[in-house]
């Protein structure tokens, strides 16, 4: 699953392609791509192919608190491809990489630092 490691200072996390989320989420191809379309996940292409960080899927769900906070993100004038770098990035103001106090229910902390950011 997900772990920070050692030689880098970034949320180490796999990457699932829409075959993945198809499975991963028991979704139809159909409503992965909405789920996309609609910000409750968020993806980037990595070799040329559309990858979603599995740590924003918890219990075979996109994690609830993503979508605002990508809402939160593109507002700031985040592109799909930076507002991913910074949920796995540490943030110092938070202590931890975004998407870490995202999956510990500190949705509010991550929101009211990412509005900074604008």
């Amino acid at each position: 699953m997900a772990c920070v490691t050692d030689d880098s200072s970034r949320f180490e996390t796999d990457w699932l392609t829409l075959p993945d989320l198809v499975e991963a989420l028991g979704e139809p191809l159909g409503r992965v791509r909405r789920l996309l379309d609609e910000f409750h996940l968020v993806g980037s292409r990595r070799d040329g192919v559309l990858k979603v960080p599995a740590v924003f899927i918890v219990d075979g769900h996109p994690l609830p608190s993503l979508r605002g906070t990508v809402f939160v993100l593109h507002d700031a004038g985040f592109t799909d491809d930076e507002a991913i770098d910074w949920l796995l990035t540490p943030e110092d103001t938070i202590g931890a990489a975004p998407i870490e106090a995202l999956l510990a229910g500190r949705k509010s902390e991550v929101r009211r630092v990412a509005r900074t950011l604008a």
